[in-house]
């Protein structure tokens, strides 16, 4: 029997979604803002594998409860309850999607890059990925699982 096309759709579709599914994440203390969903792309599974020369695509969805004129990220490395600072390309949230002045009451899509540099030792970590209103409160942090690997 030969599947229909509808049905090879479907299939497909299925599976993209599949790949598209949000992460789950720990809250680390977002203050004024409330996060509703996380993507790392591409991160089929939990722990992400991160493989070193490659760049991941970051997805926030959030919703701001406070009235800000820029934002700033900051991202770490936690190894052992100790935060590394790890360097982004663009660290000015008006620069990554936000559309700034941020509103309180508005959903922003917060979208970056994660580079796993070549020369970055092969772990286990938690990836800690924090945004700042212009008072340096949190509009969101968030934390995952990750292994980097060859």
């Amino acid at each position: 029997m030969v599947p229909s096309p509808l049905a090879l759709l479907l299939a497909l579709g299925a599976a993209a979604t599949a790949l598209a599914e949000p992460l789950r994440f720990v809250d680390c203390g977002s203050i004024d803002g409330s996060i509703q969903e996380v993507n790392v792309s591409p991160c089929p599974t939990q722990p992400c594998l991160l493989h070193k020369g490659t760049s991941y695509s970051i997805n926030v969805t959030f919703a701001s409860k406070i009235e800000s004129q820029g934002s700033k990220a900051r991202v770490y490395g936690e190894m052992l309850h100790v935060d590394v600072p790890f360097p982004i390309p663009e660290p000015d949230g008006c620069k990554s999607g936000i559309q700034c002045p941020i509103q309180k009451g508005h959903s922003y899509s917060y979208l970056n890059k994660l580079p796993v540099k070549s020369e970055y030792p092969s772990i286990k970590l938690i990836v800690k990925w924090e945004l700042v209103d212009d008072q340096d409160q949190m509009l969101f942090c968030w934390k995952i699982p990750v292994q980097i690997t060859s």
